[in-house]
């Protein structure tokens, strides 16, 4: 076999082509979850806080800064040592929404996958002809007389 048709084996399995779909999916889920995070929740949280709150914009300033800056991205140019923890927070915030999300997702296929396997039990597989002609030559042959 060449190295040609073994990839190509490898590259069209089922489950190379559900990991593609999953990652694919996945990081497009994922720019769904920023944007909730801040253009719907984020907002939200400022105008419950009272003012304006951007997260990403919190830091503490490790080493000396001479020139007084203060932003973070004069900051990072100048090669001053920051303690960035804004956007941790902000990315923290998306990663225990996404987890919620998929929580609740896998929490509903796990309800719908019990449903339908009560369902199945519930529901007596009927016998095939052959089996049930059976049963009804066993019954005739008990109601004979000896």
């Amino acid at each position: 076999m060449s190295m040609m048709s073994e990839f190509k084996e490898f590259a069209v399995k089922g489950n190379v082509m559900d990991l593609a779909v999953g990652v694919i999916i996945g990081g497009a889920f994922g720019k769904i979850v920023d944007s909730l995070v801040n253009d719907l929740i984020m907002p939200l949280v400022s105008f419950i806080l009272g003012g304006k709150v951007d997260f990403t914009k919190l830091f503490l300033v490790l080493g000396d800064n001479p020139t007084g800056l203060n932003t973070l991205d004069a900051l990072k140019k100048a090669d001053i040592p920051v303690f960035a923890y804004g956007n941790f927070l902000t990315i923290l915030i998306n990663f225990i929404i996404l987890a919620f999300v998929i929580f609740m997702l896998v929490k509903g296929m796990n309800r719908l996958r019990r449903q339908q396997e009560t369902a199945a039990e519930a529901a007596p597989a009927a016998d095939p002809a052959d089996i049930a002609l059976l049963k009804e030559i066993r019954d005739e042959l008990r109601q004979r007389p000896r």
